[in-house]
């Protein structure tokens, strides 16, 4: 790195500080360049976890595929269409013949249910003159109910009832296993040993040359790296997704790239 590198480097990190003074950053005396390389290894591993779970919606009189039409298949032989490789995602599908109608828990197949506000009456007490139909000390009758004590509910409009939120006034639901699939990506990243004074998240940033890429369904570790700290990292980082991915997901992708040949 040249002397004039770095001081356009100064500057433009002056540039992005508000309160900074460019006119010493551009005065400033550079006595020495000290440049030592660093390493850094990096693995992503993009994986695909799939759970069942139980679920409900509203019934609607249309075809119910339940188990009269077969056996329902395993979560691992249902096949979908993935998103790109290294892109997240979280989907979700009705698992086939899973499917069975029952009444609604919630309102018991009346599709309505009382209303909780005025416990089915349809009114409430007023609130002006709190039922007393006059207010106090008043001879004249309440202007709000009218004289009545009473108001329209607010909360059902008057009916006493409210349509049940469970089956959106269906009365039945419709129950069936329902497959969640989530696509992650899970990183490793190593930092050869320096005595740099700066933040790792600054370091992982920096840019450099890459001296090694491998992409596959599966990578190995590096063998005869040069620098043997990156060689124990590869097998530190593959191991440990193995390990946390092994019971819960299946391996679809990796990427295991390092070098960098950082120069500060």
């Amino acid at each position: 790195m040249t002397e004039e590198v770095a001081r356009e480097a100064l500057l433009s990190f002056v540039d992005s500080k508000c309160c900074y003074s460019s006119t010493v950053a551009g005065d400033l005396v550079i006595q020495e360049l000290k440049r030592q390389t660093l390493c850094r290894y990096r693995l992503e591993t993009f994986s695909e976890s799939r759970i069942s779970e139980w679920t409900f919606q509203p019934f609607t009189n249309h075809s119910v595929d339940g188990p009269q039409r077969g056996a329902s298949p395993r979560l691992w032989d249902i096949k979908v269409q993935g998103p790109p490789m290294f892109q997240e995602d979280t989907r979700k599908f009705q698992v086939p013949h899973s499917s069975l109608v029952k009444e609604c828990h919630k309102c018991h197949g009346r599709g309505r249910y009382k209303c909780s506000g005025c416990h089915g009456a349809g009114t409430v007490r007023c609130p002006s003159c709190c039922g007393a139909k006059r207010k106090a000390k008043q001879s004249r009758r309440c202007q709000l109910c009218a004289g009545s004590g009473r108001r329209r509910c607010s909360t059902c409009s008057g009916r006493g009832n409210k349509t049940c939120a469970t089956c959106k006034g269906e009365k039945k639901l419709l129950h069936f296993i329902q497959l969640v699939i989530m696509w992650k990506n899970s990183l490793f990243e190593f930092v050869s040993e320096h005595r740099l004074n700066c933040p790792r998240e600054l370091l992982a940033k920096a840019k450099g040359e890459n001296l090694f890429k491998d992409e596959n369904s599966v990578v190995y570790p590096i063998v005869d790296f040069p620098l043997r700290d990156i060689s124990l990292a590869s097998q530190r980082g593959i191991a440990e997704h193995s390990a946390a991915l092994a019971s819960r997901a299946r391996v679809l992708q990796q990427v295991s790239q390092g070098g960098g040949a950082i120069w500060l």
